[in-house]
């Protein structure tokens, strides 16, 4: 199995997605990413401390404060890369 079909495989299963730094504002890439993910079906969780709700779904300060009350299957990041091990 390729990477390519990997990436489907994992895909397929995952219904709930949890987007680290995901936008309020509709030109920004991270909005649009998970707009696109929702109107295909997956529920997305917002995760951003300055926000309280983004595509109609409530935001948490916290990707910890979201597992809580989500089974996160996938976790999509949009942030810089020096502040992703302090997720």
């Amino acid at each position: 199995m390729n990477e390519s079909e990997q990436i489907d495989r994992i895909l397929q299963h995952c219904r709930t997605v949890a987007v680290v730094g995901l936008s309020p504002k509709p030109h920004r890439d991270s909005w649009r990413v998970a707009r696109y993910m929702q109107q295909q079906g997956w529920r997305i969780v917002p995760v951003n401390p300055n926000a309280t709700e983004v595509l109609g779904e409530r935001a948490y300060t916290s990707l910890t404060d979201a597992a809580r009350e989500h089974a996160i299957d996938l976790v999509d990041v949009f942030r810089h890369s020096d502040q992703v091990p302090a997720l």
